[in-house]
């Protein structure tokens, strides 16, 4: 007889990659909680995503990040918390590792994490500041001995192909493209979809206990030149390269308004440090997702593009 499946509470699932999350819990057949605060319950804006998760037989919990009792009772009725709390929030997870400390209970938690790995990071500020909120999370849990899966899972595909991994623009390119660097340090663009269903499969296997989840699929890991290349063939068309030099950058970082200077800074670790790359997965610390789940049909960067053609 197959082992019941965990009973999963996600917190932050109405939010952008939470959502993904808790569907992949709920396809996977959990039983999936959200934890939703009353002024979710009657927003007008995530009614829909909250009936969609109804739809999927996703409980609503009435609770709060800044609620102990609130938070203490709900982590008491499941087996696993996935946090996928936004930027904003990742510091205040301190206050779910002291709920689960109370509740006593819980087999995993998987902070909110889902981006480059934080501990293995050349990040320059303000990108190096969040990432060290995500990395003292992590000390925090490993201190009071909670068990744990982080996920790397490298870019959204969703929020950086849509602009050809351009930093400045949200667009795709007409005519020439920006490319910081020399455009040939890979990246790896991981579709939500695709992040929600290996989160959810980590949870109840042993091989991914106190790991780093790395999501490396090799029909995803792209240099910039590469993926602009890939683009040029499918529309026909050539696009001007303009590179832009490490020190310009840098410059740029400084001088750019927020969320812009986050959103350089990541790209500055990744496609000129090559920060998702840049290291082997060793298995003192960390597992590789298409590795362990074979079975799991991901969407590839190439078929991901065709939606915009």
């Amino acid at each position: 007889m197959a082992a019941e499946k965990s009973r999963i509470l996600i917190i932050g699932g109405t939010g952008y990659i939470g959502k993904f999350i808790v569907k992949a819990s709920a396809q996977e057949g959990h039983p999936t909680f959200a934890l939703v605060r009353e002024s979710t319950a009657v927003d007008p804006a995530k009614a829909k995503i909250l009936d969609e998760f109804k739809a999927h037989g996703v409980t609503l919990v009435h609770g709060d990040l800044y609620d102990h009792d609130s938070l203490v009772k709900a982590i008491k009725d499941v087996d696993v918390v996935i946090s996928a709390v936004g930027f904003g929030q990742l510091a205040d997870q301190t206050k779910i590792i002291a709920a689960i400390k109370e509740a006593g209970n819980i087999k995993r938690f998987l902070p909110s994490e889902f981006g480059n790995d934080v501990d293995r990071t050349n990040a320059v500020d303000p990108a190096k500041s969040a990432f060290g909120i995500k990395s003292q999370i992590r000390r925090a849990i490993e201190a009071e001995k909670i068990p744990y899966t982080y996920v790397s899972s490298n870019f959204f595909a969703g929020y950086f192909l849509p602009s050809l991994a351009q930093a400045t623009t949200t667009s795709l390119p007409t005519d020439k493209v920006i490319i910081l660097g020399d455009g040939n340090t890979k990246a790896i663009f991981t579709y939500e979809e695709d992040i929600g269903t290996f989160t959810v499969k980590s949870v109840d296997d042993p091989r991914t206990l106190n790991k780093v989840l790395y999501l490396r699929p090799s029909g995803n890991i792209y240099t910039h030149n590469e993926l602009v290349s890939l683009w040029e063939k499918k529309t026909g068309k050539t696009f001007e390269r303009v590179y832009i030099s490490e020190e310009e950058i840098l410059k740029q970082i400084q001088e750019a308004p927020a969320p812009l200077n986050v959103i350089l800074s990541i790209h500055h670790a990744t496609f000129v440090k090559g920060d998702q790359t840049n290291f082997e997965i060793h298995q003192s610390f960390g597992v590789e997702a298409t590795e362990l789940y074979p079975d799991v049909k991901y969407t590839s960067v190439d078929e991901y593009l065709n939606r915009f053609l």
